[in-house]
């Protein structure tokens, strides 16, 4: 939970390991050097509502929330085909996004949690949700639907929805005003690497295709999720004997990078131990790279043009090493990276960091900021409303 005056960050607090005996609550503010620090001793469902409920008091007592609280924004991770844009709360809101949970059932119900949770609290406050699915409605159905028979993708709204959604969006508009374009007019495609990653085509500034689909599971290798397998290997588990619940909870919370080296989900880690011989860790490294750039390359089908490659997020913004190894594979497309410029990158109050050479397409570095975007649509929707 993070509070903004209307886009300056006051204050923040960070619930972790909120399910383990090993549980904490961390709150600092925008001021304070030194972070409040609170361990909670035993792990339940509820931790999640009382982590919540401790930083919201924590927050209330030093800002006065009830009286100077504007609006409330959440990031809701599925919004299924019902929703296509930011959307102020309300009680038939609530119950369409209770619908989702069944395409979301890891992230939708902690979301519900905490809306329900600041409405006890701040019942005149508006709240928004802002989908991660969103931006990417606008992909078209040949592109979103898969090969299928139709009664599944029909009765039980299987197709890729994609996520990231809420990154994908605001890296648009800032490569927009980098470009001195107008956002109808740009076409890039945008790479957020980190512990989640996913790619997207975005053409006049509208999403056209992205890398996952029903779940945040498809598309690229991920920290500790598989990315696209062949769904034949399911089956050949099962008949190995392996339940379907783990080889769900395996291909989620313990493949992508962490299953490959054995290691870590960690990508400095990683290339670290790449860099003193560790083979299983260069692996990971490898396969994360290709499978990126492979991915890149299929976004370009659905382009005419193509403006800038943008990377962002954890790993896109700070790993020198895999921006110059996805790149590589990248000639055929016209990508050429300035070593220079892309070593000594630095992100700090800099719109747009370009690490191409002359002869190249344009590579970008840009930081992402959902909360940013979260908290400019919030602020929309309320003067709207």
């Amino acid at each position: 939970l993070s509070l903004f005056k209307p886009l300056k960050l006051l204050s923040e607090g960070i619930a972790e390991l909120t399910s383990s005996t090993q549980a904490s609550i961390s709150i600092k503010q925008s001021s304070e050097k030194n972070k409040t620090h609170i361990d909670l001793q035993n792990g339940s469902a509820s931790f999640h509502a009382d982590s919540l409920k401790i930083i919201i008091s924590k927050l209330n007592n030093s800002f006065a929330l009830q009286e100077n609280l504007l609006g409330i924004g959440h990031r809701v991770v599925h919004g299924g085909n019902t929703f296509s844009q930011s959307v102020i709360i309300t009680d038939n809101v609530l119950d369409q996004i209770k619908l989702c949970s069944e395409l979301a059932p890891l992230h939708n119900p902690a979301n519900i949690m905490g809306i329900e949770v600041l409405k006890k609290h701040f019942p005149e406050t508006p709240q928004t949700a802002i989908f991660d699915t969103a931006f990417h409605q606008t992909i078209p159905e040949f592109a979103h639907t898969y090969a299928l028979p139709k009664k599944w993708t029909e009765d039980f709204k299987i197709r890729r929805y994609g996520f990231h959604g809420t990154s994908h969006r605001y890296i648009s508009q800032q490569a927009a005003s980098y470009l001195e374009k107008d956002i109808s007019d740009v076409s890039i495609i945008t790479a957020h690497l980190g512990n989640g990653a996913s790619v997207a085509a975005i053409k006049d500034g509208q999403s056209v295709d992205t890398s996952m689909g029903l779940t945040p599971l498809e598309g690229l290798v991920m920290g500790t999720r598989s990315g696209d397998i062949d769904p034949g290997i399911f089956d050949y588990l099962v008949n190995k004997g392996i339940s379907p619940a783990e080889i769900n909870q395996t291909l989620n919370k313990k493949s992508g990078l962490l299953g490959i080296s054995q290691l870590s989900h960690d990508m400095r880690t990683l290339c670290e131990a790449a860099s003193h011989g560790n083979q299983s860790a260069q692996l990971a490294l490898d396969i994360f790279c290709f499978r990126a750039a492979k991915y890149i390359a299929a976004m370009s089908v659905s382009l005419q043009k193509l403006d800038a490659l943008v990377f962002t997020g954890g790993i896109g913004e700070n790993s020198s090493l895999v921006r110059e190894m996805i790149i590589k594979h990248l000639t055929v497309l016209g990508f050429a990276l300035n070593s220079s410029a892309n070593n000594s990158s630095n992100m700090n109050d800099v719109l747009a960091t370009p690490i191409h050479l002359e002869t190249s397409r344009p590579i970008l570095i840009i930081p992402t900021d959902e909360e940013a975007m979260i908290v400019s649509d919030t602020l929309q929707l309320i003067q709207d409303k």
